[in-house]
């Protein structure tokens, strides 16, 4: 069951980043990644009130036990969101998809270990660190063995994915710092937090956060679809295959580079094509370590 559901969450998670790149080509990419905040939340808040009253005691549904510092790690979880959003949305219109997502769930994967090491005390295993080390040059010739395409230009959009990584990273620290008993509530803050994280971004980009009615809806609506993959993400990580189900959330670039292949016809060079295949080994050997 866990790892259907992280498989699930991961499809969810690629549709999701596909259709608002898609839309962040039309309208302003951090106008997107604010609307979709706010649809997760307008989808987690209901749920949120409603479950005490249904005597819903499933885990992270029941919040039996919400303390300040599950509020205070679910609002630095939605500093990296903000971040990272911002960010992955603003690579997609710049460059393209199949390069921008990949890096971002690299650096997203491989720097939580980093600081967990320097900080927390961890231990990875000798795969971690073979994953670590083929990160690089997996970076490398991602970001850098690219051209200009139609899509917008290569190293740009690379940057992008970077910055989305680190943010990513940030999200994902927080979130595993989380007490499960304290429910939806920190999950919540994380979006309010990731809204209000945006706006500033925004300002400071010189964008307006206005999109037109149209991309609005769709807009709102990926968010809540994003916050029912964390959902389904967050159920998975509760049973005993948490490395399994870490590597297989983490396989949700794969549905937006095939969609981005397959609908916008992006051709990465094989030097980049080389740079994915070793960050998907990347990925896997650092998760699984």
């Amino acid at each position: 069951m866990p790892e259907v559901l992280a498989l699930s969450a991961a499809v969810l998670f690629g549709l999701v980043h596909f259709f608002s790149g898609l839309l962040s080509r039309r309208a302003d990419s951090y106008g997107v990644a604010m609307s979709g905040q706010l649809g997760g939340m307008v989808l987690l808040l209901p749920v949120a009130l409603v479950a005490p009253v249904l005597h819903l005691d499933t885990p992270i549904l029941a919040a039996s036990h919400t303390t300040a510092g599950a509020m205070a790690w679910g609002a630095l979880s939605g500093v990296g969101t903000g971040m990272g959003v911002a960010y992955l949305y603003r690579g997609f219109a710049a460059g393209q998809m199949s390069v921008v997502a990949p890096l971002s769930d690299l650096a997203a994967v491989a720097l939580p270990v980093l600081v967990s090491v320097a900080v927390f005390g961890d231990r990875p295993d000798a795969s971690a660190w073979l994953g670590i080390a083929l990160a690089l040059p997996a970076l490398w010739m991602i970001s850098y063995g690219g051209r200009p395409t139609v899509s917008g230009t290569a190293h740009g959009g690379a940057r992008f994915g970077l910055l989305a990584g680190i943010g990513f990273a940030v999200q994902f620290l927080a979130i595993s710092r989380i007490d499960p008993a304290a429910g939806l509530w920190p999950i919540i803050v994380a979006r309010l937090t990731a809204t209000l994280t945006i706006v500033p971004m925004a300002r400071a980009a010189g964008a307006t956060l206005l999109i037109p009615r149209n991309p609005a809806l769709p807009a709102l609506c990926l968010g809540s679809m994003g916050a029912v993959a964390l959902l389904l993400y967050l159920a998975a990580t509760l049973g005993q295959l948490v490395s399994l189900a870490t590597v297989l959330a983490a396989l949700y670039p794969a549905i937006t580079v095939m969609l981005a292949v397959v609908h916008l016809h992006e051709r990465p060079t094989r030097v980049q094509t080389t740079g994915l295949a070793c960050a998907a080994v990347a990925v896997a050997l650092i998760a699984l370590g």
